[in-house]
């Protein structure tokens, strides 16, 4: 057996991973219907005035205000009406004193108008003359040619995640297609002799792969491109077969073979490659994390218990991924809630303990590290630092949310 050497703290690994974090710089060009939440690469800069041309803001009358001075209920102006303008059709008119035009929401202003009188305030006749029961400052209820976007305006930097309203600004430039970085490329493997592919039947001595499917999930929802890779044996030829396989990534995540035994050949293989960085950390689950640069990629080895490999893909795995693919950091939604039961942690190790919540109670839910229940049937955790070794029912508690 080959035992841990001294631990290191989580604030600790957390820094050294976030030394080796380098920003994806590749691009690709996407329709804007597949751009939604991924990271703009590009300036974008409006070639044109939106709205195009002053507009009305709604149904009405579009007149010259000043022929609408002092109009009431009961002293209205009379206006006679010269044109009907619907939406997408150009004005043939020029508004002179005493007339106007019957004009719809999000149609062309006529020359000589300045203002529009919702349709409410106003009355016509069967001759087409219109009274006018309020009056009409300049500029009222319309749209100015620019008012939104101007020609030569910057509407979005590099680095902005584009979202619906985003790149509805982006349409409304004329746009079809937009530049914005690539997704970093994540590879998965499992390691173990004892790993059977779910569909298949299994073996006495062999379990489930969980772990490919739990970081999969995890690197897909934090702006990474899983790309998994079949299960490698407990050789360190074939763990070097799979190392050199998953270079062609941008990152490599692991899961079994970092832990103590004398068959965690993992270790040597990533250590002949690359850079060792840390192994071991001081947290419960997922002590036996490692972390290390392996020709220029960076290299995580996981657990190989369900519930340990998942809990480290949250805390070590997603701020990194989301800083490589350029998308902000992420922000767990937490309540706070009263412990139902007693927790007693182990010392000297942050704890990331499981609960459930029932109302504004918080029960434990952990079960063991190789239990993947602990984690689907809870609703969150709450952290207990390595100078704590207990707390007790009734103590408020911060629980973080999946």
């Amino acid at each position: 057996m080959r035992p841990f050497g001294k631990t290191i703290a989580l604030e600790e690994a957390r820094a050294i991973i976030e030394r080796a974090i380098v920003p994806i710089d590749r691009t690709e060009v996407l329709p804007l219907r597949e751009a939604n939440g991924r990271v703009l690469a590009q300036d974008v800069v409006s070639t044109i005035d939106v709205p195009p041309f002053s507009r009305a803001a709604m149904d009405g009358y579009a007149v010259r205000a000043e022929d609408t001075i002092g109009a009431s209920r009961t002293n209205p102006r009379t206006l006679r009406r010269i044109e009907t303008i619907y939406t997408g059709q150009i004005p043939k008119s020029h508004i002179g004193g005493g007339e106007c035009a019957e004009i719809a929401t999000g149609a062309p202003m006529p020359d000589g108008a300045d203002a529009v009188v919702m349709v409410e305030e106003t009355d016509i006749d069967d001759r087409g003359s219109v009274s006018i029961f309020a009056g009409a400052a300049p500029r009222q209820n319309i749209g100015r040619q620019g008012a939104d976007i101007q020609k030569g305006q910057h509407v979005l930097q590099p680095g902005t995640v584009l979202n619906a309203s985003r790149l509805g600004a982006i349409a409304a430039l004329g746009l079809t297609e937009i530049a914005v970085y690539e997704k970093p490329r994540v590879a998965i493997l499992s390691t173990g002799n004892e790993i059977v592919d779910p569909g298949q039947p299994l073996a006495p001595g062999q379990i489930y792969d969980i772990n490919r499917i739990t970081v999969s999930g995890v690197v897909s929802d934090n702006g990474g491109i899983p790309i998994p890779y079949r299960t490698a044996a407990d050789t360190i030829d074939d763990l070097s077969r799979a190392v050199e396989e998953c270079l062609e990534q941008d990152v490599m995540v692991f899961s079994g073979g970092s832990s103590v035994g004398e068959r965690d050949l993992i270790l040597d293989v990533v250590a002949s490659r690359g850079e060792m960085l840390f192994h071991g950390i001081a947290v419960k689950p997922g002590k036996p994390t490692l972390f290390a640069m392996v020709d220029g990629r960076p290299f995580f080895g996981m657990p190989g218990n369900p519930t340990s490999c998942l809990s480290n893909a949250y805390i070590l795995l997603v701020p990194f991924l989301r800083a490589t693919a350029r998308l902000p950091l992420y922000e767990p939604r937490t309540v706070s809630a009263t412990l139902g039961r007693r927790i007693v942690s182990q010392a000297n190790r942050h704890q990331f303990y499981t609960v459930r919540l029932d109302g504004s109670t918080a029960f434990p839910a952990f079960k063991g590290s190789g239990d993947i229940t602990s984690l689907s049937q809870a609703d969150g955790y709450i952290e207990i630092p390595a100078s704590e070794d207990t707390i007790e029912e009734g103590t408020i508690v911060e629980v973080t949310l999946f």
